[in-house]
């Protein structure tokens, strides 16, 4: 989950970097898109993966 969508933006840039495969998803439908939560998905096989990315990049 990312607090904003400038966060889950960053996280999809680094994780791209590193090859994985990211999608974006709001978790609700505010007016303004830019204040929602968003989930950050990535493919079951490299959850693992990512998450330790994202441990090391310190998000």
């Amino acid at each position: 989950m990312a607090q904003s969508k400038e966060i889950a933006e960053n996280l999809q840039e680094l994780l791209a970097k590193e090859g994985i495969l990211v999608k974006l998803r709001p978790v609700s439908k505010n007016e303004e898109s830019t204040k929602d939560y968003f989930e950050v998905l990535v493919p079951e096989a490299e959850v693992e993966e990512a998450h330790s990315i994202i441990i090391e990049k310190g998000f």
